[in-house]
């Protein structure tokens, strides 16, 4: 790999960054970075940072390519749901029309969204939106309601 020529300017900004930019991958590329720049050897740097040789490669190739700016640029390789523009108005419409079933919501979520997903899609969508499942009891088929009043009564009430 050619040498990389460090600017002052780019010394203080890595020594900066390294610190205080909000994403804690980024600050330890920037640690990486601000360590060659520093004139340490790469296999210390990647002792010291705790990543391999080709990763802290690939951290220098982004900084060649694009500066202190291109360090900052942080890819997680995931996907976004098909599901995420529409969670304000999903959350909204069942805080006002609570779904009964995983089912229900599953076909509520189509209807409003176009979009189909399986019922464990949708169980773990709701679990995301900070929705809990709530599991009902069933009264017995000859309850009497007098005597859970008078047992609410006598038994609950403080003497």
């Amino acid at each position: 790999m050619a040498t990389i020529q460090f600017t002052d300017e780019h010394v203080e900004q890595l020594a900066y960054e390294r610190f205080y930019h909000p994403q804690p991958r980024v600050q330890r590329k920037m640690e990486a970075v601000f360590l060659k720049a520093k004139g340490l050897r790469l296999r210390e740097i990647c002792d010291l940072v705790g990543v391999c040789p080709n990763t802290f490669r690939s951290w220098l190739r982004d900084f060649q390519s694009g500066g202190v700016e291109g360090l900052k640029r942080w890819d997680s390789g995931g996907s976004t749901s098909e599901l995420a523009p529409h969670a304000d108005a999903i959350c909204e419409h069942f805080v006002a029309y609570p779904p009964h079933t995983i089912t229900e919501a599953r076909q509520t979520i189509e209807e409003l969204t176009g979009v189909r997903r399986s019922v464990t899609q949708v169980r773990e969508l709701l679990k995301r939106l900070g929705f809990l499942r709530l599991k009902t009891g069933s009264l017995p088929a000859k309850a009497d309601p007098q005597a859970q009043a008078r047992f609410k009564k006598n038994s609950l009430s403080p003497a």
